[in-house]
């Protein structure tokens, strides 16, 4: 009679969840893979969405994805552990990318990856790995867990270069009692050296990028299925009208690429950047400068916190931020206000903070948890409410 086994690890298809399940497996842990299946593709269809409300997209992601579940097969195989198959691309489409799309509808810039790990592979995953039988599950995230007691702590990875606590903070206690990150400890070259000895299929396979589960694709042409492009100008933030664009939710702050800015009579022959957007109005504002004072902020405030022990170390502390992934750290001090939002105020001016994506806290190696940055002092967003109001 089989045993069920007590980790399931989620078989990605690449190189670090396989090692993952090598280490686990060397560890004499019993173990199994799952292959999730996040995004239903079908190229026979069109991409207006397919007949029970999951997303269809043309193009070659149903590739990348067979390639991926093969990959998988033979990793599990290769280890002669089982693996097992779940679709969860209507549990994405619902808890992830409808939020995605309203998100860059109202003109913000949304973090998918941080939603699919809270909703996708530290909720449905971990809910269908009990359904087999196992306490645990594992991936090939590079983070660590720290047990002190009955409490729980995410910490960076060894790797600094490759640390995903940033996308990882708004896990709690439970899914932490419950997950493995068997990478933590280790560089990312040991990583693929292991594969190799181990004669892995993935030993050689590149990182994948892009939207999780999406995967690399021409966004502006991605986005285009769900949202109409709908034109508008282009100004500096003086008011002059120096181009047009093509939609203001396929750019972001900061963005240099795809502004199509040639030579403009009376400015120097310098980039531009996205500095602004006014969704009601249809403008997209550009300067240039990768400095531009435009682009600056040394405030923010956020929508309500996730807090990985349960709650805030205080009502006002310092600590350090990432308001951007691979960001260093940037000193701050925070408030917790009373409906658990957060006001923060940065030591030093931070470049491009922008409104949607994660603001995500540390004490020194723990991460604390985070929020979603919901505004700044950056002058041309003062401007801009101000106007509005």
């Amino acid at each position: 009679m089989s045993t069920a086994p007590r980790t399931i690890v989620g078989m990605s298809g690449g190189v670090d969840s396989s090692v993952a399940a090598l280490r686990l497996r060397d560890e004499g842990e019993p173990i199994a893979g799952l292959f999730m299946q996040n995004w239903a593709e079908d190229d026979a269809q069109d991409s207006a969405g397919g007949a029970s409300g999951t997303p269809k997209a043309a193009g070659t992601g149903g590739c990348r994805a067979e390639d991926d579940r093969r990959d998988a097969v033979a990793v599990s195989g290769r280890l002669g552990i089982p693996i097992h198959f779940r679709d969860f691309s209507g549990e994405y489409w619902k808890g992830v990318f409808e939020h995605f799309l309203a998100e860059y509808a109202a003109g913000r810039t949304p973090n998918p990856d941080v939603l699919c790990n809270r909703e996708i592979k530290f909720k449905y995953f971990l809910d269908a790995a009990r359904a087999l039988g196992a306490q645990f599950i594992a991936t090939g995230h590079y983070a660590r867990i720290e047990s002190r007691g009955n409490r729980h702590l995410l910490l960076r990875a060894v790797d600094r270069s490759k640390d995903q606590s940033y996308f990882l903070h708004q896990l709690g206690q439970a899914q932490l009692s419950a997950t493995k990150f068997p990478l933590g400890g280790l560089l990312k070259r040991d990583v693929r050296k292991m594969a190799l000895d181990a004669g892995l299929p993935t030993a050689a396979k590149k990182d994948s990028t892009g939207i999780c589960f999406i995967g690399e694709r021409d966004f502006r042409e991605f986005l285009g299925r769900y949202l109409p492009a709908r034109e508008g100008e282009m100004r500096t933030p003086d008011g002059r009208v120096i181009g047009r664009h093509p939609g203001v939710f396929y750019f972001t702050l900061g963005q240099r690429e795809g502004l199509n800015i040639g030579g403009v009579r009376g400015f120097e022959a310098a980039p531009w950047y996205v500095v602004g957007k006014d969704v009601t109005e249809n403008v997209l504002y550009v300067d240039q400068g990768a400095d531009s004072v435009w682009l600056h902020s040394q405030a923010l405030w956020s929508e309500a916190a996730h807090w990985i022990s349960g709650g805030p170390p205080a009502a006002r502390f310092e600590c350090t931020a990432q308001t951007r992934y691979r960001q260093s750290d940037e000193a701050c001090e925070v408030e917790v206000r009373d409906d658990g939002t957060l006001s923060v105020r940065f030591a030093r001016a931070q470049r491009a903070v922008t409104p949607g994506q994660s603001l995500v806290l540390y004490d020194g190696e723990v991460c604390l948890g985070g929020a979603v940055i919901a505004a700044t002092d950056a002058p041309l967003e003062k401007r801009l409410k101000a106007r509005a109001a």
